[in-house]
């Protein structure tokens, strides 16, 4: 009798257990130590969350989004040890191999994963798209931050003005960490300002490459549209863009912060513009940005009626969707929902990384 109790007692423990641990749980690992938090399909409502008072015109219309299909993203930011292992480079600002790697353009990122899907290890690797990275860092929640901001981010306020290793902060409910603050990261979708109003209710991936904006793509006489801590993207042959306004008269110490942090951000944009201006020159040059593929940087490629494309999927380049917040800008920036577009796939700032999704080839 007491030997059965003991064994109902530990059939119970063991329920008990299996009932607490995320349904995400087990060994989701690649051959370079890349970890992937396993997510299932569903609805949520992407866009500014309720009651979320900062938000920007493009979080808007919030709309009701279902994801169809299971995937894989990543648990961490791909970190700088695994970038050189495929890399043999290590472009970034702040070094350190369990730090996030970034300095790293969207064209080089795409181009990491180009060389993990020729491992050929059963799965296809991409960048995950604006819906599934939404879907993923909000893990079921409705409200702009998936905890207290110091608890689950690195930003401004306890970065030190530097990134972090990964995996130090509290993850969100779904098990991701930094997904809110350490680096930006890039997405797969582009750019267009009124998406929201038009976007398809299911597996939505962007916009079609005719309503793509960005370089060469809808830009009219002026800059193209840019998200919150981003500038919108130069027609060609222009100048840059405007500089930011400064601080109105009567702002609060934080809108004065983050009016002047878009004023730096412009000029660290030029600066690149300059640097590639620079890596466009003889081949097998680096630059200060890091060198890319073969030791060269990356360039698109100018289609026939003088668009910038992609050379790695033959689509317009359009302007580049960065999510999530980084390690140098304000709390407001680290809402799930706020969105950033920049200028091109080859820009590179020190604040900006990615994560990868990955699915089983078959699927």
């Amino acid at each position: 009798m007491k030997r059965l109790l003991i064994c109902a007692l530990t059939l119970f423990t063991c329920t008990l257990l299996a009932q607490k641990a995320p349904a995400t749980s087990g060994q989701l690992r690649n051959s370079i130590g890349m970890d992937f938090v396993k997510i299932a399909p569903g609805e949520f409502m992407m866009g500014c969350s309720k009651n979320d008072n900062e938000c920007n015109a493009d979080e808007n219309p919030t709309h009701r989004v279902q994801l169809t299909k299971s995937f894989e993203i990543g648990k961490f930011e791909v970190t700088q040890a695994q970038w050189v292992t495929l890399m043999m480079t290590n472009p970034s600002s702040n070094k350190g191999e369990t730090r996030p790697v970034e300095t790293v353009s969207k064209l080089e990122a795409q181009e990491f994963i180009a060389r993990l899907n020729s491992t050929n290890d059963g799965y296809r690797y991409r960048l995950p798209t604006e819906a599934e990275w939404e879907y993923s860092a909000r893990a079921g929640m409705d409200s702009p931050y998936s905890g207290a901001l110091n608890q689950v981010a690195w930003y401004a306020a306890n970065s030190e003005d530097e990134t972090h290793p990964v995996g130090q902060k509290n993850p969100n409910a779904w098990g991701l960490y930094d997904i809110q603050g350490n680096v930006r990261e890039w997405v797969s979708d582009l750019y267009t300002a009124n998406y929201y109003s038009n976007s398809p209710a299911t597996d939505p991936t962007g916009p079609l490459p005719a309503a793509r904006g960005g370089r060469g793509v809808n830009v009219g006489p002026g800059p193209g549209p840019g998200g919150r801590g981003g500038r919108g993207a130069p027609p060609v042959g222009n100048g840059p863009p405007p500089f930011p306004p400064g601080p109105q008269a009567g702002a609060t110490q934080q809108q004065q912060i983050d009016a002047l942090r878009l004023q730096v951000e412009q000029l660290q944009q030029q600066v690149q513009q300059l640097r590639n201006q620079i890596e466009a020159g003889p081949p097998g040059r680096g630059g200060p940005g890091g060198p890319g593929f073969g030791g060269q940087p990356i360039q698109p490629v100018v289609g026939a009626n003088g668009q910038l494309l992609d050379p790695l999927d033959g689509l317009p380049t359009g302007l580049p969707v960065v999510r999530g917040g980084g390690w140098d800008q304000s709390g407001a920036f680290q809402r799930v929902s706020a969105r950033y577009s920049y200028y091109g796939p080859t820009l590179r700032v020190s604040d900006i990384g990615f994560r990868v999704v990955r699915e089983p080839v078959a699927q």
